[in-house]
């Protein structure tokens, strides 16, 4: 890990030798997938190492402020920043620039992948190079509490927000059209959700009044996702069990029909993708366990078993998200998140 030291004395020096330069893209180029996701060869790497390096001086301040906060150590800000999140900013900016409309990027991840993470790492990076970035999420799209409660007396399986069906899609649709045309002047008004109203059953609370932004990151926890073959519920993974889990799941991929439209606003898709998709229970239990701890309300491990299969029954994992990031066609980038919540790998798709 040579460049560690290497981006050391750069915070210190400003500035680097063309051997140590040379270092770095040596580096780089040993990583086939990293190159391959963000298009780095021996032929265009000391310019893309430049690059990096000019967004590294302006950005490095405020991103490593904001992840201390979040307890990071600084070993990691370093690594991230070079290996992750510089690069990809680069890359969103390089994909704007092809475009007039506002570039809509999609990033899919469960919780615990780091979603929220990124894209406020993405706004601050993405500020120093003067594009105007801001954050969506599906959850911003949800049906009003009274509507959902309409829902779940014509279909009592519905006992949590978050799976199709539940969210506002014309809407969603809408705000995604109006943040899409380009030269567009006047200001939006995007839709936002209190999850902590109605005791956690959420509502939409007050738009927030936003200008036209240059770059929209939309994130979900199944941003993208495509309907299956109803025949892939026959031999379903666990805890799809019973017959009626299995109409439960051909329901619900039923319903994903209708956010084909709204996927089609994506410019672009990340998948946030856990190395074990078991891990989204274990990160579960970990943060309730905090909020107990620290005196709030949080759900025992029984009842986050319960949630948690809950929405694997609904689109289960296996069954959704890992074929969708074996398509090239329908995702730009998956990185791999490793059990401590760390990007792991970058990959254009899954091989």
């Amino acid at each position: 890990m040579k460049f560690v030291q290497i981006l050391e004395k750069f915070n210190q020096n400003s500035s680097l030798s063309s051997s140590e330069i040379k270092t770095l893209l040596e580096e780089d180029l040993e990583h086939q997938s990293f190159c391959n996701a963000f298009d780095i060869t021996p032929e265009n790497g000391i310019e893309k190492i430049r690059n990096r390096l000019d967004l590294w001086k302006k950005s490095y301040h405020s991103v490593n402020q904001y992840c201390q906060k979040l307890g990071f150590i600084s070993l990691d800000i370093l690594s991230f920043l070079w290996k992750l999140w510089l690069p990809l900013a680069i890359q969103l900016k390089e994909e704007k620039s092809k475009q007039k409309s506002t570039l809509i990027q999609g990033i899919l991840g469960g919780q615990g992948t780091g979603k929220t993470t990124l894209s406020h790492i993405l706004c601050l990076i993405l500020k120093q190079l003067d594009y105007q970035t801001i954050t969506i999420s599906i959850d911003d799209f949800y049906k009003t509490y009274k509507e959902r409660q309409k829902l779940k007396t014509i279909d009592p399986r519905f006992i949590w927000r978050g799976p199709p069906g539940t969210h506002d899609i014309e809407l969603a649709i809408n705000i995604l059209n109006q943040l899409k045309k380009p030269n567009n002047s006047s200001q939006i008004l995007i839709p936002r959700f209190d999850k902590s109203l109605h005791n956690g059953q959420g509502d939409r609370i007050e738009s927030e009044c936003i200008d036209h932004p240059d770059i929209v990151l939309f994130e979900g926890w199944f941003l993208g996702v495509r309907p299956i073959n109803k025949n892939q519920f026959k031999n379903a993974p666990l805890p799809i069990k019973t017959e009626e889990d299995q109409q439960f799941a051909k329901d619900i991929n039923e319903q994903l029909k209708a956010y084909l439209p709204l996927w089609e606003q994506l410019d672009r898709l990340i998948i946030l993708y856990p190395q074990d998709y078991h891990l989204s229970k274990q990160w579960r239990k970990q943060a309730e366990t905090k909020m107990r701890s620290s005196g709030k309300t949080g759900m025992s491990d029984q009842e986050v078993d319960e949630f948690v299969d809950y929405f694997w029954k609904a689109l289960h994992p296996q069954l959704f998200i890992t074929p969708l990031a074996k398509n090239p066609h329908l995702v730009d980038l998956v990185i791999t998140i490793d059990k401590h919540h760390r990007p792991q790998k970058v990959d254009k798709y899954l091989e």
